[in-house]
């Protein structure tokens, strides 16, 4: 089974080449949602980031503005918070690759942000970045609500640079050509990887 990473700095159309490669039937693990799963009341991180940050707790939930407040800027508060989640991320992203392979898929994408930052890229077979220039990326994100200039610029430090993530990468997505390219790019890596799959 071909485990391809997928990858993208903030606003470079992640979330969107992820549907695509479901909509073609490829399962994809969203590390994103299993860490606001994990979140939620019952989720196994909930009880230890109350416990850590118990001003977060707003009528039984964890109000993840004020999470993100704590976090932001600060990089110990940070990294506590990331020794609690990303553990518990990465065996959400074993037991999907472990249940996929069992039901016969010949490939599966794990969709990370922070796949090079965290050393994710070394669970992949390869590697895609979605990628799109940098006056897109600014608009996309700028309209996001609660989104301002400095957070912006503090999401990008966290993140390698996008050149570096394409001279990194086995593939590079356009995002900024329209959704048609994007999805024929994205048809012709499945295409690629299943005609290496069966040579090997």
């Amino acid at each position: 089974m071909v485990i391809l990473g997928l990858t993208g700095s903030i606003g470079m159309g992640k979330s969107t080449a992820a549907g695509m490669f479901r909509h073609l039937g490829v399962p994809v693990y969203d590390a994103d949602a299993n860490a606001h799963k994990l979140t939620l009341p019952g989720g196994a991180a909930f009880d230890a980031i109350a416990e850590l940050f118990p001003d977060v707790v707003v009528a039984g939930k964890i109000d993840r503005q004020r999470l993100g407040g704590h976090v932001f800027g600060d990089a110990d508060a940070l990294a506590q918070l990331e020794g609690i989640l990303h553990p518990l991320i990465r065996a959400g992203r074993d037991a999907f690759i472990r249940n996929c392979r069992r039901a016969g898929f010949g490939m599966v994408v794990l969709d990370v942000p922070l796949l090079f930052e965290t050393g994710g890229d070394k669970q992949c077979d390869y590697v895609a970045v979605v990628s799109a220039p940098a006056f897109i990326q600014r608009q996309r994100v700028l309209r996001r609500a609660g989104m301002s200039e400095q957070k912006f610029a503090g999401i990008l430090q966290k993140q390698l640079p996008d050149p570096e993530k394409r001279r990194r990468s086995d593939f590079i997505i356009p995002t900024g050509l329209g959704r048609a390219v994007t999805f024929r790019f994205i048809q012709s890596i499945i295409g690629q990887l299943n005609n290496r799959n069966k040579r090997t």
